[in-house]
């Protein structure tokens, strides 16, 4: 197996708007991220990936891009960004940056030209079709974030494709114009010093030509396959691999919904010259009540099964991305552990331990590492984002399902339980700001805060921090192959990993009830690497306390 920096990194993932704020106006910003460089350095992490920056009017938080060569206004200029890539790098920290090109936003010159007639110059960049005979969509796909796709335009009396929002319209990757302009950009960020790309939804930037309608589920046609993993995508990553990203010593991660790991081989195979990585959803999807909208937890055993599907098949042929949360999922800690008093520390440590252990890079979203948990919700006015929001009008609001049916499914999914702020310290609005918060900060913040646990040898801090070091003094933790043992155990997740003559065990429960377990005859009486609880290791059966975990050498 190629050995390379970025397999052996650790990635932390900053949503700028939550991270830091140092002006006072509610909203974090670069200098706020730069004021807290050296608590990343501590923690050990390699790679910053920072959600956008860039200019944006913000319908979908930095989503919808209005210019990719400029900074939000919130968040500051390109010189706070200049410092703060040079004050990363001379903490040995690199700079992944979000790529949207999928889609910008409809305040970009691009499209402001584009819809402006059928004959603009710009008028390719974007995908434009009339509608049927009866003036309706040109077909039934629904967008992501609820509604139709396709948005009627006065102005030419045509629709226009965008699979997000309406203010985020489809780029059209078919137009070789739109991608020069792509690779152009992406080389002026490289030739800057920046570290690499996580490249949003990359899977769905070709669409079929026929744009068929889609089979209906729930209330639209869904649009894939027919616009994710199209007919086009691996040529445009190869033509970009080719034009950018072989120039440069840099990290790629795809976002590449609807990916299996066959599909995965091929965007981030060890020689297929496209991506580094890609992130799989597979894990954190799971069958919704409403389209994605659930309150229960994945069961263990279909969990261990995906996990171990992509451990094992992509094993010596691609990249696997570790990840339990980001800024679209609910806290890692409220959704597969436990977020009660009793054992919130713990479980966030068993989790960590489960992840960091299994092979690829791991990535962990801000405040994963303190614990934070995901945000008692009042109503839903306190909601900020454009997805829960659109999900009450088209569940609620329309009368599909009762409010008090869906609540528990928006506390449980919703995207704002990731956005709430950094809990710093136990000052008022948890250090992250001297105004008025954008979002609401999680009340029990003042007893989960960094301030406190970086003072606490024993935190969760602590044993992210522990976890970080292992992995670079390790490299069965990076390199290592993985199996997994009793895959029937409703408690229990347990694996190895194997490099050469150097064995790994790792067991970790998912339960909140002691659970029995035997240990394997090779690995009795061997070291402890790591444990989220004390208990004794060096005999052949161990009883296991609620969500305990432990590594033996």
């Amino acid at each position: 197996m190629v050995k390379k920096w970025w397999k052996e990194a650790v990635i932390y993932q900053i949503y700028p708007r939550s991270f830091m704020d140092s002006n006072g106006d509610g909203i974090g910003d670069l200098k706020g991220i730069t004021s807290r460089l050296d608590y990343l350095k501590y923690l050990g992490v390699d790679v910053i990936w920072l959600s956008p920056i860039y200019q944006s009017p913000n319908d979908d938080n930095g989503y919808d891009i209005s210019d990719y060569r400029n900074i939000m206004d919130e968040f500051g200029t390109m010189e706070d960004f200049d410092e703060m890539l040079e004050q990363a790098h001379e903490r040995g920290i690199r700079i992944v940056m979000d790529l949207v090109v999928n889609h910008t936003s409809d305040e970009h010159e691009w499209f402001m030209e584009s819809r402006k007639s059928k004959d603009n110059p710009y008028r390719d960049y974007y995908i434009w079709r009339e509608g049927k005979e009866d003036g309706s969509a040109p077909n039934n796909w629904g967008a992501c974030f609820g509604g139709s796709a396709w948005e009627h335009d006065d102005e030419t009396d045509m629709y226009y494709l965008h699979l997000f929002t309406k203010k985020q319209p489809d780029l059209n990757w078919e137009n070789p114009k739109v991608r020069e302009e792509v690779f152009d950009m992406m080389t002026w960020w490289c030739d800057k010093g920046i570290d690499g790309f996580r490249m949003d939804v990359i899977s769905m930037i070709s669409k079929t030509a026929e744009m068929p309608d889609g089979e209906v589920k729930d209330i639209y046609g869904n649009p894939n396959p027919y616009c994710i993993n199209g007919p086009r995508v691996h040529e445009y990553l190869q033509e970009m691999n080719e034009k950018v990203l072989s120039k440069y010593d840099i990290m790629t991660v795809g976002e590449t919904p609807a990916v299996t790991t066959e599909l995965a081989k091929q965007y981030a195979g060890e020689d297929t010259h496209e991506l580094n990585m890609v992130f799989q959803f597979e894990h954190v999807e799971g069958d919704g009540k409403y389209g994605k909208w659930t309150d229960k937890k994945v069961p263990l055993i279909q969990l261990k099964k995906i996990m171990s599907k992509w451990q094992t098949e992509l094993y010596g042929k691609a990249w696997n991305s570790l990840f339990w949360d980001n800024h679209d999922q609910p806290r890692a800690v409220s959704r597969f552990g436990d977020d009660s008093p009793e054992y919130r520390e713990v479980s966030a440590k068993m989790l960590a331990t489960c992840l960091h252990m299994m092979q690829g890079s791991p990535y962990i979203y801000q405040g994963e590492e303190l614990g934070m948990t995901n945000y008692p919700f009042r109503s839903q006015e306190e909601f900020r984002d454009i997805e829960s929001v659109n999900a009450i009008k088209e569940w609620c609001d329309s009368g599909v399902v009762s409010m008090e049916d869906f609540w528990p499914c928006l506390l449980k999914k919703s995207r704002d339980n990731a956005r709430t702020p950094v809990q710093w310290d136990d000052t008022e609005n948890a250090g992250f700001t001297t105004g008025t918060p954008w979002i609401g900060v999680n009340p029990n913040y003042t007893e989960i805060n960094a301030k406190a646990e970086t003072a606490d040898e024993n935190s969760v801090f602590h044993y992210y921090k522990k976890l970080i070091a292992l992995r670079k003094q390790n490299p069965v933790m990076v390199y290592g192959k993985y199996e997994l043992l009793l895959e029937d155990s409703e408690e229990l997740f347990v694996y190895t990993r194997t490099l050469e003559e150097e064995k790994l065990l790792v067991v970790c429960s998912f339960s909140d009830k002691e659970t029995v377990f035997e240990i394997p005859d090779e690995f009795v009486g061997k070291a402890c690497l790591i444990a989220n609880r004390e208990n004794a290791y060096d005999k052949k059966r161990v009883v296991l306390k609620p969500y305990e975990a432990f590594v033996l050498r």
